[in-house]
This record gives structure tokens, sequence and C-alpha cells, in this order.
């Protein structure tokens, strides 16, 4: 099952799908599956180019479908439909802030040679962008996502043990007592 997650200041969701569905999905639905799939990323990407106000990422999903589908019929339209949809999906990682970025020949000889494992490759790229840019689900206080583990995490034991004097230590915002008279300290929120 696709993860959805919210793009950031939108109503706007987009999918974490396995890099599997679109290569071997439209063999099994006769191609079906694939522009179901051409269309959703594109529109997906769009929503995020909306919410950055950018138009590099593309304003109609239904164009790049029409082109893949009944241009296909004369090629070139396909083909230049295809060679867009990677740089958008270069610039939606440029926007994200995704390093590496989709490699643009090693998606070309992918794409001559073997199209299902072009496709893949372009949806692990978008899983990236995804994960980056949509809304963390909260959670509660202890509670860990995939998000707070690894390099580069801020939780807020992090970001106490990064304060000015350490964690824990006195002086240090970890241990800071209240002020008479003010209230106890609210839950920080450090999304």
């Amino acid at each position: 099952m696709a993860e959805e997650v919210q793009i950031a200041g939108t109503p706007a969701r987009a999918k974490i799908r396995s890099p599997w569905a679109p290569a071997l999905l439209p063999f099994i639905t006769l191609f079906i599956y694939y522009w179901v799939w051409y269309y959703r990323i594109n529109r997906e990407m769009a929503d995020l180019g909306r919410a950055r106000n950018t138009d590099e990422l593309g304003d109609s999903p239904g164009t790049s479908l029409l082109a893949s589908t009944l241009g296909a019929l004369i090629i070139v339209p396909a083909l230049i439909s295809t060679y867009n949809t990677a740089k958008r999906v270069q610039a939606a990682q440029r926007i994200a802030g995704v390093e590496p970025q989709l490699n643009g020949w090693l998606g070309l000889v992918m794409f001559l040679l073997i199209s299902p494992v072009f496709y893949a490759y372009e949806q692990s790229e978008l899983n990236k962008v995804w994960r980056n840019v949509g809304e963390l689900p909260r959670v509660e206080a202890g509670e860990a996502t995939p998000a707070d583990v690894g390099p580069g995490a801020t939780t807020p034991s992090r970001i106490a043990s990064d304060a000015p004097g350490g964690g824990g230590q006195p002086g240090s915002a970890a241990t800071n007592p209240t002020e008479p008279g003010s209230a106890p300290d609210e839950p920080t929120d450090f999304r």
C-alpha cells in the first residue's frame, strides 16, 4: 500500500509508492496503470510547484498524459513528455533539497534499454522528494518517527544536547527552571 503525505502548505497529497509498481503493474493492467501513474506523478509535482510558487514543475498533468498516450502514435510528443517529466523530477529534488538528484544520463540509458527500470528509478527518486517535503504526522512525546532517527535528526533531545552548555547541564535549555509566578513549560513542537 502506498503511503500518503501531505505537501506542506497545501491541502494536496502525494504518494510514496513502491518503485516496482510503475515497472511491473503496466504489464498486468494493459498499461492502464502506467497512464494513471504518469498523470498522478505529474499532478503531484504540479501541486508542489503551486505550493512553492514555481512553474518549473509543470502546470498541466493532462497535457503530459495526452502527449504520452495519443502523442505516442507519432513518437516525438511522448519522448518530449518523458524528458520533461524527468527534468521536473530533478527540479522537485532541487526544491526539496534532495542530493544527489536523478541522473539524466543514467535515466536515458535505462529508458532506451529497459523502460520499466527507468520508471522504477523515476518513482524511487520522487519518493525522496515526498519524504522531504511532506508534513510528518504528529506524534506523542517520547515516540520516534522515521524522520527522528539518523544523522541530522532534530529531536527535542538532540536540540537540548546541542544547546550551549549541553543537555542536562546547569544553565542549559534542558534544565532551566521556570521563573517564579510563570506557568510550567508547555511541550514544544520542534518541527
